[in-house]
This record gives structure tokens, sequence and C-alpha cells, in this order.
């Protein structure tokens, strides 16, 4: 009677990195939503966790990088607390910041698919206009579903809403686009 073994792989290599990854950012954006602090201007308060959608945008690309946001959502959804603050449950997701937490999915494809397009490169290779403008495109995904959000929870018109939801934050999100730029560019030269 003999027994043999053979190793099955369930997943790839290449996936199962893949999930760690966004497993790791989905972790980031949850720490850095303990980076918080309320926000006089807004009923939403300032936090990093815009940096970490940025981040997850960049390392991961679009697929991976919204999927890290899903599982932060998800994780968040489900009662850790790492929604702003320490917050948690379905409830944050129906409240004031709800549009600007639903939009984390979305604004990570969209600055990981204008970074990259159709090529995988690595993020430190990605030229700096390129980066800029697909950072500034996840700010507007990120803070029209925000301004949106607010008319909807808030009973805001649009300008009010506009103007306690995205405008008031637009300088923090210039000081995040340029951290993010200056962490992919730093891994750029630890790497070579």
């Amino acid at each position: 009677m003999s027994t043999e073994t053979t190793d099955t792989e369930l997943v790839g290599d290449e996936t199962a990195a893949n999930l760690a990854r966004a497993a790791l950012f989905a972790a980031l954006l949850g720490a850095f939503a303990y980076v918080a602090f309320p926000y006089p201007l807004s009923p939403a308060p300032v936090t990093l966790q815009v940096l970490g959608v940025f981040l997850a945008g960049l390392f991961c690309g679009p697929v991976w990088g919204a999927a890290a946001c899903g599982l932060y959502l998800l994780a968040g959804a489900l009662g850790a607390p790492v929604f702003a603050l320490g917050t948690a449950g379905l409830g944050v997701l129906l409240g004031p910041t709800a549009g600007y937490l639903w939009s984390y999915p979305l604004g990570a494809a969209v600055i990981g698919g204008l970074a990259y397009g159709r090529s995988a490169v690595e993020p430190g290779r990605v030229g700096l206009v390129r980066l800029v403008v697909a950072l500034v495109a996840g700010i507007v995904v990120i803070y029209t579903s925000g301004t949106l959000g607010l008319m909807v929870t808030q009973q805001l018109g649009p300008v009010e809403a506009f103007l306690t939801g995205a405008a008031a934050f637009l300088p923090a999100e210039a000081l995040k686009a340029a951290a993010a730029v200056g962490i992919v560019r730093s891994d750029a030269l630890v790497t070579e």
C-alpha cells in the first residue's frame, strides 16, 4: 500500500500576495481612522483615511486597491472599530460620513487605474504628472460622494454641502496627496 502526497495549490502566489497586500492596506485604513479630530467647519472629522485610499490605489492597483477598501468597509460594518474615532457598525455607513466611506473603493480604483492604465509598472516608476492627476481624480470622486452623502444625511443644500463637505477639506487633501507622492517616490529610491 503506497500513499503518495502531492501539493495542491489553491491560489497562485500572485493572488496570495495581492490578498495579503489588500488586507494590509485595509488594516492601514483602519489605523489611519484613529488619527482623527472633529472639524468645526464640517460634520465629518479630519482623518488620514483618504491617505490610506491613495496608497491602496497606488500600491495595490485598481482592482486590489478597491478590494482593500471594500474589505475595510466590511470589517467596519461587521463591528470592527475601524471607522473615524474608533466607531463601527452599519449606522456609520448610513450617517454623515457615509458618502465618503462608500466612495473609498471607487476612489482607489480610479487612482490605480489612472496611475497605471493598462501597464503593470511599479508605483515609484509612475510619472509625477500621472500620479498627481490620479490623486486629484481620487479626491474628486471621494469629495463628490461625500458632498452628496451630506446632502442626503444632513439635508444640506448643494452649496452648503460642498462648502462643509469638500471645500473645507481641500487644503488637508493637498497635503495628503503630497505625502502619497513622497511615499511612492521614496519606495522607488529604497528598492533601487
